[in-house]
């Protein structure tokens, strides 16, 4: 027995993991458990990935007893069109889910004979849970296939597949009255002001992903405690980028780039990282396959246990209406450069966007500073009343994304380059680009959009929230229902 544990130990398909065990003709095949958490607006912000001033021991722990992908990205900068592409395995405009947030009486069933991930599971005898939070913010009408709130409810036997999401990280945040953390230990990009105001919002940030961290720690021991940890696959992602300024909603690494962290015992090796271009769509394709399960439709992501997922040259990503806030954007990024394309670039990228006004307090800060002349140019460059139709990155030498060399001819048969692939892809993703209506609609693209003196007046009423004790209670100063 020990000598078969050595040989299955020792298979795999490709860097170090294999999908699964080598079992006799006619004999059943053991699926494995998959936990898959669900961090609501939030980078590679931990301990692992090497953030200052956080302390994240449970997801460095998880980190080091599986894999850690450093190049990870979703497919939309925003929860509901990333969740659509996530729970189907598709792009977001290839399923006509790219539109944040629609509503009820918008939504479409999926087309292409398409059925979501968890749906495909239930049919193969999964039990699926939704757990944590009944969120799924799907811009899509179906069956999304759950069955129930905890896989306790499984039948005796039943491998089941639970998604669970932490909306800690999600604005507003809440301190850590256990481990507080000292802003002067943070830091922060070189577009962001660095203030007392600013450092504190950070460190607020990071301050709930601590506590998300001892909720991650829960709901591991549970998976040891009932003796379920050496068949559980568990994977930790982010559903979108940072909630902050140049974050979420935006095509830059901070809107896009998430962590991704991949433990199953006995069959991945530990300490492993990763640094192959990854999507978020490729751990639905995963999870399908080592279920057994085969979708009714080629899916667009590929499975990280095979070459296929890592042998890319290039990752996409889109953004489209956020809202009200009419604005689209598409990129193409490789592990050197990154091609943004904007498609409406007569509009400011802070055009009105009530989430952001509303859960943003550094936007009030930087905004006043900015009609006040007082940021440098790297600061002042978000700020500006309109944007670049193209804009490329050296992402190795230039990671902060902030020297725009999409004018530079040195540069242009790396441009020509991208954007023809860029084109190409939109096409297969069936991208309806902009329309007259979609550009002339939406919320008013005015801007500034409002006045220093209003500014100033959120500033204010921003302050007592972002520096509360945390221990303090306090209602937010602008929004009483969480987004």
């Amino acid at each position: 027995m020990q000598i078969l544990k050595k040989i299955l130990l020792g298979l795999s398909l490709v860097f170090a993991f294999s999908c699964s065990e080598t079992k006799k003709e006619g004999e059943p095949k053991e699926r494995p458990n998959i936990v898959w958490i669900m961090l609501e607006d939030w980078s590679p912000d931990l301990g692992c990935y090497g953030t200052k001033g956080i302390e994240t021991p449970v997801t460095d722990k998880l980190a080091s007893e599986g894999i850690k992908y450093t190049n990870a990205f979703c497919t939309a900068p925003v929860c509901s069109a990333s969740r659509s592409a996530m729970m189907t395995g598709f792009h977001q405009d290839y399923i006509g889910s790219e539109e944040h947030r629609l509503k009820q009486e918008e939504k479409e069933p999926l087309p292409y004979g398409i059925k979501p991930m968890p749906l495909l599971l239930k049919e193969a005898g999964y039990y699926t849970a939704l757990m944590a939070s009944n969120k799924t913010d799907c811009n899509f009408e179906a069956d999304i296939g759950f069955m129930g709130n905890d896989w306790k409810n499984r039948k005796k036997n039943q491998p089941f597949f639970a998604q669970i999401t932490l909306q800690g990280t999600h604005r507003k945040w809440e301190r850590d009255s256990i481990n507080p953390i000292d802003p002067r230990n943070i830091e922060l990009p070189p577009y962001y002001v660095d203030t007392p105001f600013a450092r504190r919002d950070w460190a607020n940030g990071l301050e709930q992903m601590q506590i998300c961290d001892r909720e991650i720690g829960v709901l591991l021991d549970r998976l040891d405690k009932e003796k379920l940890t050496d068949n559980t696959l568990v994977f930790l992602i982010g559903d979108n980028g940072r909630c902050h300024i140049r974050g979420k909603q935006f095509l830059y690494d901070p809107g896009l780039q998430v962590p991704l962290i991949i433990k199953w015992p006995g069959k991945i090796k530990p300490n492993q990282i990763n640094e192959n271009l990854v999507q978020t769509i490729d751990i639905t394709a995963t999870i399908l396959e080592v279920a057994g399960v085969t979708p009714p439709q080629e899916l667009h992501g590929k499975n990280l246990f095979k070459e296929e997922a890592n042998n890319r040259e290039y990752i996409f990503a889109a953004r489209s209406r956020m809202g009200s806030t009419h604005d689209a954007m598409r990129t193409i990024r490789s592990k050197k450069y990154k091609l943004i394309h904007n498609l409406m670039p007569e509009r400011a990228w802070l055009q009105y966007s009530g989430y952001k006004e509303d859960m943003y307090p550094m936007l009030a800060e930087m905004n006043i500073l900015n009609m006040e002349g007082k940021l440098n140019d790297i600061q002042a460059k978000f700020f500006a009343p309109t944007k670049p139709e193209f804009e490329l990155f050296d992402i190795i030498n230039d990671p902060y994304e902030i020297n725009n060399l999409a004018n530079d001819k040195k540069y242009a048969p790396i441009k020509e380059k991208m954007l023809a692939s860029l084109n190409e892809w939109r096409i297969e993703i069936k991208d309806k680009g902009v329309t007259p209506e979609f550009k002339a609609g939406g919320a008013s693209s005015k801007y500034p959009t409002r006045t220093l003196e209003e500014w100033q007046k959120r500033y204010e009423l921003w302050k007592s929230w972002v520096f509360r004790s945390p221990t303090e209670k306090m209602n937010h100063p602008f929004v009483k229902k969480h987004y």
